[in-house]
């Protein structure tokens, strides 16, 4: 009888002693992936990358150099420079001393991954065309929460995505926009009109102001009027709520991300959450007002940029509405694109916009040739399309703008499997950053006189003036090149042909330069100008 009982107890010992040393299998298991990621493979992959002759800044047990990329950083915001310095060492000063002392592509770390300084136009060329192959780089989940939608997606779902959606931005759509929905025009008008009312006459029709807060409201009222065609005012609460989000997302971006933080409870994470919610939901509210009427009177879905992406999404739908076919956007889909119109169709045109007229402040001579162009073209009338797309001069002075001051000061790039690009072998998982800004200011591409605002480099276009080099790409290049890049000329061509029309303008005593890149390259203490009026 004892015997029958033995195999019985063994058993139940078994199962004791195995559910005992299960949470230490479990967490050995836990603690070698965590040291794995923390070290061993980010040694492995310097091992790799030192083996073919790249120089790079030694890895540093999980932050790599984020901690001084930091303090570099923050050092180099503590004071303005003369407009005469390389602007460089200010708005990237780490990645600048890393080319400094270990010359052109060479690595870097951003916490446990190596990063590939590429500044070869050939390879930066290869880079941008293979989108299948080089992805972007994986990011803290919670930066999602600002805006995913065509910029952030992959392969397939990028390639229906960019399908559905570019029909709402080619450019005879954009034309529309300009010539029978005057959306642009309305917009600029109200900045100018309300600058005038600031004129006084004792001063001579002069008077100081900081037009970067201005020129902010100005891209966003264009934005809300084109995708939504509502206002700045009705939509003022998501830009608030999304330039909010963006502050945090900085923060976020500036340290290392624990697998699982997300989801703790903290008071960055908890507002993050919050917004990201309000903002869905205001947006739907948008969308569904615009679907019910619209089914109702035959699926006519409006020509802003929203009823122009509904209508698209309709049609690969089979006319059904959203989110039926695979082929077809959700809701959801639809949400992810309208906040990211909100937030990127707002950023790119009002930096351009002030660093335009800041650097026509130092050079009177560029503004009145500038002028000139536009009062021959247009007279004291309304900017039309053809005018627009006959302003030389200032094309010119845009482009050399956005190669001084380019929006984004860098362009990142994964590779998702092992990757050859040019003679070098890079494993999966290791990031490529295309310095933007480095390359735009490369004496060896453009000359000695590469740090000098010279707008007649473009004087016979892009193409000539990069010698067919990929050495400009303000709005990226190759497949994933910005789908909005004519919709922010047009718009950045408009805003100033107006601007020129009613007023000269030049910089204040109190103007400080100091560019600085946040989410976008923007003035760290405003624009503050010396406006007269006409």
């Amino acid at each position: 009888m004892l015997e029958s009982s033995l195999p019985d107890l063994t058993k139940m010992e078994f199962l004791y002693n195995l559910f005992a040393i299960l949470p230490a299998i479990v967490l050995v298991s836990f603690g070698w992936r965590i040291l794995n990621w923390v070290w061993f493979k980010p040694k492995k992959l310097e091992k790799q990358l030192k083996k073919q002759g790249l120089k790079g800044t030694p890895y540093k047990f999980l932050f790599g150099d984020i901690k001084e990329i930091l303090k570099m950083d923050a050092e180099a915001k503590k004071k303005p420079i003369n407009f005469t310095d390389d602007i460089i060492p200010r708005v990237m000063p780490f990645i600048h001393k890393a080319i400094n002392e270990n010359g052109e592509n060479s690595y870097i770390w951003t916490g446990p991954r190596p990063s590939l300084l590429l500044m070869e136009p050939d390879l930066v060329k290869e880079v941008l065309n293979k989108s299948y192959l080089f992805q972007k780089p994986p990011s803290n989940p919670l930066t999602k929460l600002l805006a995913e939608g065509l910029a952030s997606y992959e392969t397939d779902k990028w390639a229906k995505h960019r399908k559905l959606i570019n029909p709402a931005f080619q450019l005879e759509r954009v034309k529309l926009m300009v010539i029978l929905e005057p959306t642009f025009y309305t917009s600029c008008c109200g900045m100018l009109n309300k600058w005038e009312k600031m004129t006084p006459v004792e001063t001579e029709g002069s008077f100081e102001l900081d037009v970067w807060p201005d020129l902010q409201v100005l891209t966003s009222d264009v934005i809300s009027r084109t995708a939504f065609s509502s206002n700045y005012e009705e939509g003022r609460r998501i830009f608030e709520l999304q330039k909010e989000q963006a502050d945090l997302i900085l923060q976020v971006a500036r340290s290392i991300y624990i697998p699982g933080w997300r989801f703790l409870p903290t008071k960055r994470n908890n507002r993050m959450k919050q917004i990201a919610k309000e903002v869905d939901n205001s947006i739907a509210e948008i969308i569904n007002a615009r679907l019910k009427p619209m089914q109702a009177e035959g699926k006519y879905y409006g020509e802003d940029l929203l009823g122009l992406l509904l209508e698209s999404n309709s049609q690969e739908n089979g006319n059904h509405g959203i989110g039926r076919s695979k082929l077809a956007m959700t809701i959801k889909d639809v949400i992810e694109e309208c906040k990211l119109f909100y937030f990127a169709g707002q950023e790119t045109t009002s930096v351009l916009l002030v660093w335009t007229m800041i650097l026509l402040s130092r050079f009177q001579d560029w503004q009145s040739r500038a002028r000139e162009e536009v009062l021959r073209i247009f007279g004291t009338n309304k900017p039309d399309f053809d005018g627009l797309n006959h302003l030389k001069v200032v094309n010119m002075i845009l482009h050399e703008v956005l190669r001084l001051y380019p929006p984004i000061a860098t362009i990142s790039r994964k590779t998702a499997e092992e990757t050859t690009v040019g003679n070098i072998t890079l494993p999966a998982g290791v990031v490529v950053t295309m310095p933007i800004m480095l390359i735009h200011h490369d004496p060896k591409i453009w000359g000695d006189d590469v740090k000098e605002f010279k707008p007649e480099r473009f004087a016979e276009g892009v193409s000539h003036a990069t010698k067919g080099q990929v050495v400009f790409f303000p709005f990226g290049w190759g497949p994933r090149i910005c789908i909005g890049q004519n919709f922010a000329m047009l718009e950045a061509k408009l805003a100033m042909a107006m601007i020129l029309q009613r007023f000269s303008f030049e910089l204040s005593s109190s103007y400080s330069h100091a560019p600085r890149s946040l989410v976008t390259l923007q003035p760290q203490h405003g624009a503050h100008l010396i406006l007269r009026k006409f």
